[in-house]
């Protein structure tokens, strides 16, 4: 009835704005948009209308775009108490929206949850604004491998959006910090069957199984005794320990000597490698910067392996360092 109506009268905003509460009723914003937008100009100084236009971008998960609709209220009304108060809601969530993007693309992980934290605390109700912190907050919490809350959270995200492609990766990341490798290969592996399109699913899925291969091989996260987030400190900690527990001159008969010296050995190469970030970097991609075998055609002395003793026999020199 109200869009023939329409049709005969276009420019009559009774008309608009009841079709634009028909379109509200049925969950069509779009639409509504689209009939209330045309009122601000129908009718003289129509606040109503751009507070309303506000809203339904507000609700749409345009923030920025009902910051523009409520500052328009306002400039024609700059004491109007409703179109203030939603004014300084919606300033609020966009300031901390964009400060939240700027320290995940910054690397500040944890000031990234932080202040995701507080647009939960802003808008504790909307979807689209609680998806998007809790997916912010899964992904902060995945890239500082603080695996426990990554793994809480990020299931929290999937439980309001199963098909969250980027929270099943920030998921999978998780995995792979605490070293279960076989979920994190079904986590991009479900990912992949969401989109398979995902560049993130594929390389995650292949770093993934690349990880799992070289845990049957020498994991030097296990050798120290470190996890996987372990800083420099801990792992130079964790090395003078094992180094001075394994130092060959403490061993004398020549079984416990070769034993020694093996796992001497292993010790000084994973600190090599977890010490050196370009190194770590290769080995967490699941490439062995010390496997002759990975590093075939990089140069002619990756053939000669890892030795800490020396070419001479053992004539090695104990340093910490």
């Amino acid at each position: 009835m109200v869009t023939p109506a329409i049709e005969v009268s276009p420019w009559n905003p009774d008309l608009r704005e009841l079709r634009a509460d028909c379109y509200i009723a049925q969950g069509d914003l779009f639409k509504a948009v689209g009939d209330l937008r045309p009122t601000t100009k129908l009718r003289n100084d129509n606040t109503n209308a751009y507070h309303k236009l506000s809203k339904l971008h507000y609700e749409m998960g345009e923030a920025d775009e009902s910051l523009v609709q409520i500052r328009e209220c306002l400039k024609l009304d700059p004491d109007h108490e409703e179109c203030f108060k939603f004014y300084k809601k919606v300033k609020k969530l966009v300031k901390q929206m964009q400060s939240t993007q700027d320290l995940i693309n910054e690397g500040r992980y944890e000031d990234c949850v932080n202040k995701a934290s507080q647009m939960l605390k802003t808008e504790p109700s909307t979807f689209v604004y609680v998806h998007r912190a809790k997916s912010h907050i899964c992904h902060c919490y995945s890239q500082a491998k603080n695996v426990d809350k990554a793994m809480q959270s990020c299931k929290e995200v999937l439980e309001l959006d199963e098909n969250n492609v980027d929270a099943v990766c920030d998921l999978a990341e998780a995995y792979i910090s605490n070293d279960q490798f076989e979920e994190a290969i079904n986590e991009y592996q479900r990912a992949q069957n969401l989109d398979g399109n995902s560049q993130r699913a594929q390389d995650g899925l292949n770093k993934a199984q690349k990880l799992e291969k070289q845990s049957k091989k020498r994991d030097y996260y296990k050798i120290l005794g470190v996890r996987r987030n372990a800083n420099k400190r801990a792992i130079t900690q964790a090395y003078r320990k094992l180094a001075v527990k394994w130092h060959p001159d403490k061993y004398k008969g020549d079984e416990e000597r070769k034993k020694a010296e093996k796992m001497f050995i292993d010790i000084a190469a994973a600190k090599e490698v977890l010490s050196d970030p370009e190194k770590r970097a290769k080995f967490d991609n699941g490439e062995d910067p010390l496997d002759p075998e990975a590093q075939q055609g990089q140069g002619p002395f990756w053939n000669q392996g890892f030795n800490p003793f020396g070419q001479g026999g053992f004539q090695f020199k104990f340093h910490f360092n």
